[in-house]
């Protein structure tokens, strides 16, 4: 009985926890010179996650890439095209590149997590046209984002434009129910097989 309401209080103190998860938007895109603008013949690859948290009010840009034919000079997320998935926009975080990006190089991997209350977050162009606070251009970022219209790429000297880009594209985050549910599925797991063993 004691363990049955164990569990019980576990699934509970779950439910309340998750809910913090429904503030968390994901976009990814996989890097190529196939989705440049214009194309190009590179052979680099990559990936891309952004983790938007608009309670905390913080983006995540994790990348990693390699096989570029050029050294990287800087990389940035565009925003916002007049079409999705499609043409070329300005600069929206920070100029020349992100902060500590690798440079130089034809592979690495980055993980930074901007704080988008701070203007120098963005662009300075971007920060402007979008109403000069950083509230408005996260704002617009964000919907950019979701609507198709924003893409990660990474410069390089073989293809100052752009070598490798992609549109960053919503990902499916798990409700916080079916995280809660799953949590205690495991729980309930363990508890059967220290049974099993006790037996």
């Amino acid at each position: 009985m004691i363990r049955r309401l164990s569990l019980a209080t576990m699934a509970l103190a779950l439910s309340t926890a998750f809910p913090a998860a429904a503030h968390i938007q994901i976009f990814t895109g996989t890097l190529s010179g196939a989705a440049e603008a214009p194309p190009n013949s590179s052979f680099g690859t990559g990936s891309v996650t952004v983790t938007v948290d608009d309670h905390d009010f913080t983006m995540r840009v994790q990348t990693t890439f390699s096989g570029l034919t050029g050294n990287v000079t800087n990389a940035h997320i565009h925003c916002c095209t007049t079409t999705p998935g499609v043409l070329t926009a300005g600069v929206a975080t920070p100029t020349p590149t992100f902060p500590g990006f690798p440079s130089g190089v034809k592979a690495g991997s980055y993980d930074r997590t901007f704080d988008m209350t701070l203007i120098s977050s963005f662009n300075s162009a971007f920060g402007a046209a979008a109403g000069g606070t950083a509230l408005a251009a996260f704002n617009a970022l964000v919907g950019g984002m979701e609507s198709g219209r924003a893409y990660l790429n990474i410069h390089t000297s073989f293809v100052p434009g752009g070598e490798i880009r992609a549109f960053l594209a919503p990902s499916p985050v798990p409700e916080p129910e079916t995280c809660a549910l799953l949590l205690v599925g495991l729980g309930l797991v363990g508890f059967a097989a220290r049974r099993k063993l006790a037996a």
